[in-house]
């Protein structure tokens, strides 16, 4: 059962950052339906699209508000401003991308779960690829060695131990604490959301989620991983267009990350061998992006 206050009024909001999200966002809408025994308020916090699509689907539901956030502020920035507006009686948020589609009770799911773990700042379901494969939306917060080593061998040696430790795909599917969960699909506590003070906007894109389960986990609060609760991503709608500006964005963020916890003058070396090296290889993975998405232009 969904959570209601002492009113009757519910106590769960579902917020997503759209931009130009297609057809994606009318199942995330569609599914979302068949995700929990509510109907809760959706907000969609839209960075800017030009399709049409978030005012179609705003215009068509009416528990659907359309947020203009002035800008493309990024995903982390857009979400914070989306809870921003929701009401304090408001207990659960669930946090989205806009090309999820829920899987039955999965919200359900996920709000049972928190009753388990009274200290779970935020709960993630298991997240599928379109194929079926399980994702792995719940890892370990990267340190330094795991994190470098993981950025810089990951695509070409997928089997080196730091990658391995990093994404936990041999750990056995069980309900249980991790490190961080994936943004693309979060229920988080407003509680515990405000009090580390939602997601840190510098990150533009990407590695914001880890942040944010790291800086929950240093609160006090549990990342918890719910596998009963399912859900499908199609991963990349905004992010595959652009890679010449996606993949530079996803190598700054993951130094942010590191440098951010390795702040001290004599970790300065490291710091910049993992500038240098994340340069060297956001240049190789845009040009080898490029080239594919050219080839699949032509063919």
């Amino acid at each position: 059962m969904s959570p209601s206050d002492s009113t009757g009024q519910p106590s769960l909001a579902v917020v997503t950052v759209t931009y130009s999200p297609g057809e994606h966002l009318e199942h995330f809408i569609s599914t979302l339906a068949t995700a929990t025994a509510e109907k809760p308020q959706v907000i969609l916090a839209d960075n800017g699209s030009v399709d049409g699509v978030p005012e179609l689907v705003a215009e068509a539901n009416s528990h659907v508000r359309l947020l203009r956030t002035g800008g493309n502020i990024g995903y982390g920035g857009a979400i914070n401003r989306a809870v921003a507006e929701l009401d304090p009686s408001i207990e659960f948020v669930v946090i989205s991308n806009p090309d999820i589609r829920w899987g039955s009770d999965a919200i359900d799911d996920l709000l049972a779960a928190a009753k388990r773990w009274p200290r779970a700042g935020a709960l993630g379901p298991m997240v599928r690829e379109p194929d079926g494969s399980v994702y792995p939306s719940a890892r370990s917060v990267p340190g330094l060695l795991d994190g470098a080593g993981h950025a810089v061998l990951g695509s070409i040696w997928k089997s080196n131990p730091w990658t391995v430790r990093y994404r936990q795909e041999n750990e056995q599917i069980s309900e249980r604490t991790v490190g961080w969960l994936s943004g693309s699909c979060l229920l988080v506590r407003r509680e515990a959301f405000d009090a580390i003070d939602g997601f840190d906007s510098r990150y533009f894109m990407y590695m914001e989620d880890v942040d944010f389960g790291d800086r929950m986990g240093r609160a006090g609060w549990h990342n918890v991983f719910v596998p009963t609760a399912e859900v499908t991503h199609a991963k990349g709608h905004a992010a595959g267009r652009h890679p010449e500006l996606m993949l530079p964005a996803h190598h700054a963020s993951a130094y942010r990350f590191q440098a951010d916890r390795h702040p001290h003058w004599w970790q300065a070396p490291l710091r910049l061998a993992l500038r240098v090296g994340l340069a060297v290889r956001s240049r190789i993975a845009v040009r080898s992006a490029l080239r594919a998405k050219a080839r699949d232009e032509a063919s």
